[in-house]
């Protein structure tokens, strides 16, 4: 059970000898996931923290879910090549009520404590401030690469996102923990917090760092990039997704996204690549939907893909006579803009009745169109 602990899902742990120390006693860890709620759709890449949270509260340690109430409206500069716009508290609170919802998919609550990180930040002072920040140089804070990579390029860099670090740091210092989680890109953030903690006479802390999946295009899954599978995906379209993604991408997501044992991963991983895809996608399912909901879109799959059929859910559109097909397809959502329909169209990405639309400027005629790999329309 330690081992997995450390090792499965994760990028890194630091210090590795102190976390094997702390498991090793015996002794119920304090371990906590920070989270701000800057947005309310949730995907597998997210997930992958969540489990191992969760895993750490099936063992029976003292887990906290840490709502970022305070530093989401600071605003996060991990990953970021521009300034990311603050929060309010109202925008903070409904973000969190969606999160939680979903998060719910993955999180036993009644095993997990809840914390918001106004409680100690509100009350900073500046001279409490000032007193965080005289544990670190200049220097040290420019080490970040985003730091580095925005201010060769001349563009800004806020005082408050450059604080950022050190105020997620002192979550760890009010907490007072054994353990934190995050994901491979809060690294720098993490160890300011378990310098913080020796600054402050609190306890030593490890951090462990979870792996970062990529989307289904084999990009950093993004809504930027539309590569995500998310948490409330549909059914249907999450087994789609997963059997969407690039062979090479299976063993982390077997290892991250689903519960199979590894030995039994490997066995799957040496058979056919299609199949060992499907039993990915039924297991990814199956967490979020449930057995029979997965099974359902295996065959829904099978029957569309495999045997070139047509769903049976299939989305009916009635339309005016000289419409124009990417109005049609924009107007009912099927797809985001009129740019993404031209673009389907120029690559061939769009048939009707299995013959490739040729024009952007097609009218919307009777018939079922495929956008796409996963999509069908059927014009009445």
């Amino acid at each position: 059970m330690m081992t997995d602990l450390l090792t499965r899902g994760v990028e890194q742990v630091v210090p590795k000898e102190l976390a094997e120390e702390k498991l090793k006693s015996g002794k119920k860890l304090r371990v906590y996931l920070g989270i701000d709620p800057t947005g309310s759709h949730l995907h597998v890449g997210h997930a992958v923290p969540l489990r191992k949270l969760q895993a750490f509260a099936n063992a029976g340690h003292d887990v906290i879910f840490l709502i970022g109430s305070y530093t989401a409206m600071i605003g996060d500069p991990t990953g970021r090549d521009t300034m990311r716009e603050p929060l309010t508290k109202e925008q903070v609170k409904k973000n969190f009520e969606t999160y939680r919802e979903q998060a719910s998919k993955i999180l036993d609550f009644s095993k997990i404590t809840i914390r918001y990180n106004d409680e100690w930040l509100s009350k900073l002072s500046g001279e409490d401030i000032m007193k965080i920040a005289n544990n670190f140089t200049v220097q040290q804070m420019l080490q970040r690469d985003m730091f580095k990579e925005r201010m060769k390029k001349g563009d800004d860099l806020s005082p408050s996102e450059f604080l950022y670090p050190l105020m997620q740091g002192y979550d760890s210092v009010a907490l007072d923990v054994d353990c934190e989680i995050g994901g491979n890109d809060q690294l720098f953030n993490m160890l300011c917090g378990r310098k913080l903690q020796k600054a402050y006479g609190k306890r030593d802390k490890f951090v462990l760092t979870t792996k970062l999946i990529e989307g289904v295009d084999g990009r950093k899954m993004s809504k930027t990039y539309d590569n995500c599978i998310y948490l409330d995906d549909e059914p249907n379209d999450m087994f789609g997704k997963v059997m969407s993604i690039k062979d090479d991408l299976m063993a982390v997501y077997f290892e991250c996204c689903t519960d199979v044992p590894m030995d039994e991963v490997k066995k799957i991983l040496k058979g056919k690549p299609r199949d060992a895809k499907a039993r990915l996608a039924a297991e990814i399912v199956a967490l979020y939907h449930g057995k029979s909901a997965s099974s359902g879109a295996e065959m829904e799959f099978n029957a569309v893909f495999k045997d070139r059929g047509v769903p049976e859910d299939i989305q009916e559109v009635k339309v005016r006579k000289g419409q124009k097909l990417i109005d049609v397809l924009v107007g009912e959502g099927i797809v985001a803009s009129k740019s993404e329909a031209r673009r389907l169209i120029e690559q061939g990405g769009i048939k009707k009745d299995d013959e490739h639309v040729a024009s952007i400027e097609a009218l919307a005629e009777k018939g079922v169109y495929r956008v796409g790999k996963r999509k069908f329309v059927k014009i009445l």
